[in-house]
């Protein structure tokens, strides 16, 4: 959404069979079972704010840039958190989508969820739920077993040695403070208020 002659960020290409064709054709390298697939991002070093100049250009053709300006910074924001958290995750074999999924089996009673459940909880496609837990299957952190609840249905259960990464990947995010140690916690609240009122408004869940 970047105005003709500004440089746009790094290309958010879609997830699924078309971002994958996609990558393969760029021969770019790209997290392949995150919930968007994102080409990682370098620092670019601007001598200015590309998207401040945008949402001058864009108040002057087009009138009121704000909302231009937010969500453009949201897209971008979450190239470079995915990038660094996935660095973070790396020595670990990890995707933070492969971390998602293990916190979730881990805080179920019985570490062991539906695939369909998972999806739901993680809000992605169940195609990136199976490319997900495919991944940590053959990684040996996570089993298929049949749902006694479901004859047709799937379990998917952590295993021991995806309990110990999981930690062992935590206590890293934590001590990084996920990427947003330049906030305090009264501006990490009030970032998370403002984007819940767009995701309520998005029908994620009813506000309680």
């Amino acid at each position: 959404m970047v105005p003709h002659g500004f440089p746009p960020g790094p290309e958010v290409r879609p997830a699924g069979a078309a971002g994958r064709a996609a990558a393969r054709v760029a021969g770019d390298p790209l997290v392949t079972d995150a919930r968007y697939v994102v080409a990682v991002p370098k620092p670019l070093h601007l001598p200015f704010d590309p998207i401040e100049r945008a949402a001058q250009i864009w108040a002057s053709r087009f009138g009121d840039s704000r909302a231009m300006a937010a969500v453009t910074s949201i897209m971008r924001v979450q190239q470079i958190l995915l990038a660094e958290l996935d660095g973070l995750l790396r020595p670990y074999d990890l995707t933070f989508a492969r971390y998602e999924a293990l916190v979730l089996l881990s805080f179920s009673r019985e570490g062991a969820l539906p695939m369909r459940l998972i999806g739901q909880r993680l809000m992605v496609h169940p195609t990136s739920v199976t490319n997900t837990i495919d991944r940590l299957e053959q990684q040996g952190h996570v089993v298929r077993k049949p749902n006694p609840r479901d004859g047709r249905g799937t379990l998917a259960e952590i295993t021991p040695s995806g309990r110990e990464v999981m930690m062992a990947a935590t206590r890293d995010l934590m001590s990084a403070e996920f990427g947003m140690g330049g906030y305090d916690d009264a501006q990490l609240e009030e970032i998370s208020a403002v984007l819940r009122r767009l995701r309520v408004a998005a029908g994620d869940f009813a506000e309680s």
